[in-house]
């Protein structure tokens, strides 16, 4: 199966905001997902201080709302490792680069982020962002 993009014009690496994209697949109907236009994905290890991983949990529903609110935020995912109970993988997926790290880092909004959840952190998280370079589907 092809996808294109309306919203990138047909030119694949080309950013735009994810409310633009109008994805169209051939050959069977579309997914709603657009798959030409790339994402940024932001991948932080959360070190929870051990016995709050509850309180933890709870404050982040609340702090996600923050995120979500934001321009150029896509979606998230929250996982708990198994192996290390108090160790969790936020997953966020941004339009740009600069969405999260100027946009979002830089309002007021991301202040009230941090008043929620920086004080379960020890240490405090390494973030970084990685583009696709490869996917299968299940």
């Amino acid at each position: 199966m092809r996808f294109a993009c309306t919203a990138n014009n047909g030119m694949p690496g080309k950013r735009v905001p994810r409310t633009a994209h109008k994805p169209v697949s051939f050959g069977e109907p579309p997914t709603g997902i657009c798959k030409t236009c790339p994402m940024i994905t932001e991948h932080a290890l959360l070190p929870v201080i051990s016995g709050q991983e509850e309180d933890f949990e709870a404050a982040f529903d609340r702090a996600r709302l923050i995120i979500a609110s934001m321009p150029g935020f896509a979606s998230l995912s929250l996982s708990r490792s198994i192996e290390t109970p108090n160790t969790y993988l936020l997953l966020v997926q941004w339009d740009s680069l600069e969405d999260h790290t100027v946009g979002f880092r830089g309002s007021p909004k991301y202040q009230q982020w941090r008043e929620i959840l920086h004080k379960f952190y020890e240490p405090f998280p390494l973030v970084e962002h990685y583009e696709l370079v490869n996917s299968a589907p299940r």
